[in-house]
């Protein structure tokens, strides 16, 4: 507590310092006759420095982990100390002095525009940004007043009158100031340049701010080329326009805490609609960034998927995850954000607080699709195995069975040949060589319901015609297909049409039925429909629910309309790409 007293009043104490020094230099300003015609830049050399120190102490009491608010403090404090040691008119300490700390702000000031928004350590990178500000404006500027004599009051580091020494040095600085004010702007613009776009918006006042400090370098060089003065307007256009860095920092703050506060809204539209599609929509609103994405935890199977339950990997950048957990410490989802969302924990923290039950309720969507997709792999590759089973009994039936079969139906007509004239034995024989084209032709059925070969070899259309020329009732076969299918696809359409006609012929008691098979939309449709007597129940056979489990497993649907006295129609639509 003792810690928090001196820092409060250490707070007041700069605040105090501060008001004053620019209640100073605004007075001297508007009554010193040196400042006449010049009303305007003393009013905004007050505000200058006083915005900064008041959004320094304001952004170093609600960020205090950021350094911004101290460099904004140090900038401030140091405008306004040169500023008021130049009204001096008697001290030629004070007036050297002033003369020497004029130009110092750039040092903080480059270190603002380099830091901001994180206000981090700089890195080397950013410290060879800063350098040349800080070798011109401080040894230079020193050595600069070493040979040059000022006007009275004096000036009191002169050691010898040597203008050719100081035009030197003066060249010296202006042409660094204006060189490193261009390396700033520019890296500062190929910053915002690939920043997304919530980073951006906060970063477009610190690149005007690099831009404005360019221009008042550069027209230092230029007035030293031209030897004229910076105008007027030029001077207030330019303090104006620096103002405003920190009163956007000062807004970028005002920001976060006016998002902090809209947390009740997000309760508000989460309750109003709870849906896991609108989570997201709503934490984008809160948080301010439309490129938020969320992903969740499932446990069962080790990985973070999305709202559609689909595995996705998490970016590898930490600045760009946030990861939620509940109260037992175990992760449920994580919030892919906005780089620059990272320096706002405390925005993060209340409105991962505000969303728990949300982002819970979500993920136990997410977990459920995850469930079902896995399901539906599993029902794949089981039919899949299925139907790789089916291929191999086919091909043995045919490759044995009914080889062997041939070959003794063959051997019984050469047996019947030899038997000449005894007519008893030749009709046995005959009759046994009919009971075996029968058992051969049940064992063709039989191979081709366990997998129709046709389909492979020739198509679904070809096999479809086999299927209607068996049919007991006429069909009308309609095939609209201009190249061949995924293998699975076309065997779930052979097996529908032929367990449709089956059932035609077994219950329907119709006297015609249809077949129209087609592509549309990316999905194979197929239709069976008949003109019996309807009143087909697809729950209460095991062949409906079995071909309805091949197309769902196929990711697709099948439908059954049977009214009473009218007729049966099965449709299916099977995606094929």
């Amino acid at each position: 507590m003792h810690r928090d007293t001196w820092r409060r009043a250490g707070r007041v104490a700069v605040w105090s310092v501060g008001l004053t020094a620019g209640a100073a230099v605004l007075v001297l300003g508007l009554t010193d006759e040196r400042m006449a015609g010049y009303r305007v830049v003393a009013v905004l050399s007050a505000i200058f420095g006083v915005a900064f120190m008041a959004s320094g102490l304001v952004a170093a009491r609600r960020r205090p982990e950021n350094r911004l608010g101290a460099v904004m403090v140090a900038l401030g404090a140091l405008w306004l100390t040169a500023q008021l040691m130049g009204f001096s008119h008697d001290s030629s300490a004070l007036a050297t002095a002033s003369q020497a700390l004029g130009d110092a702000y750039v040092v903080p000031l480059a270190l603002l525009l380099v830091s901001f928004p994180t206000g981090r350590r700089p890195s080397h990178r950013d410290l060879l940004l800063v350098a040349p500000f800080a070798v011109a404006v401080i040894p230079l500027e020193v050595a600069w007043l070493l040979f040059l004599a000022l006007p009275p009051p004096g000036n009191a580091l002169l050691i010898a009158d040597e203008p050719g020494v100081a035009d030197a040095i003066d060249w010296t600085q202006r042409v660094m100031l204006t060189a490193a004010s261009f390396a700033l702007a520019a890296v500062l613009a190929e910053r915002w340049r690939r920043a997304s776009p919530p980073l951006r918006r906060r970063l477009t006042p610190v690149l005007a701010g690099a831009t404005v400090l360019l221009v008042a370098t550069g027209n230092l060089l230029v007035g030293k080329i031209t030897d004229r003065p910076t105008p007027q307007w030029l001077q207030v256009a330019m303090l104006a326009a620096l103002c405003a860095v920190p009163v956007a920092v000062l807004a970028d703050i005002i920001r976060a805490r006016l998002a902090r506060s809209g947390i009740a809204d997000l309760v508000l539209a989460l309750r109003a609609d709870p849906s896991p599609g609108a989570l997201r929509e709503a934490l984008s609103r809160a948080l301010g960034d439309p490129s938020l994405q969320v992903r969740f935890w499932l446990p069962e199977f080790t990985t973070y998927a999305d709202v559609h339950g689909r595995p996705v990997d998490l970016p590898a950048d930490p600045h760009r995850v946030t990861a939620m957990v509940d109260s037992a410490g175990a992760p449920v989802a994580a919030l892919v954000h906005d780089a620059s969302l990272h320096d706002e924990p405390e925005l993060l923290d209340a409105v991962g607080a505000a969303a728990g039950f949300a982002v819970e309720n979500a993920r136990l969507h997410a977990d459920l699709l995850a469930r079902v997709d896995e399901l539906r792999g599993t029902r794949t590759r089981i039919l899949e195995a299925a139907q790789s089973e089916r291929r191999r009994l086919e091909r043995d039936l045919h490759d044995g069975a009914q080889q062997r079969l041939v070959a003794l139906s063959l051997d019984l007509g050469m047996l019947e040949a030899r038997l000449g004239g005894d007519p008893a034995a030749r009709e046995a024989v005959g009759q046994a060589r009919a009971e075996l084209g029968l058992s051969l032709q049940e064992l063709r059925e039989l191979a081709r319901g366990i997998h129709p070969a046709v389909v492979t070899g020739h198509g679904l259309a070809a096999a479809l015609e086999g299927v209607a020329a068996r049919a007991p009732v006429p069909v009308e076969l309609r095939v609209e297909l201009d190249s061949r299918l995924p293998e699975p696809v076309e065997l779930a359409a052979y097996f529908l049409v032929s367990e449709g006609l089956t059932n035609v012929a077994k219950y329907a008691r119709a006297s015609a039925a249809s077949v129209a098979v087609r592509r549309a939309n990316g999905e194979l449709v197929v239709e069976v429909s008949d003109d019996g007597v309807g009143g087909a129940d697809a729950s209460a056979g095991s062949g409906l629910r079995g071909l309805a489990d091949r197309v769902d497993a196929l990711g697709g649907r099948l439908a059954v309309d049977s009214p009473v006295g009218d007729g049966t129609r099965m449709r299916a639509e099977i995606p094929c790409g």
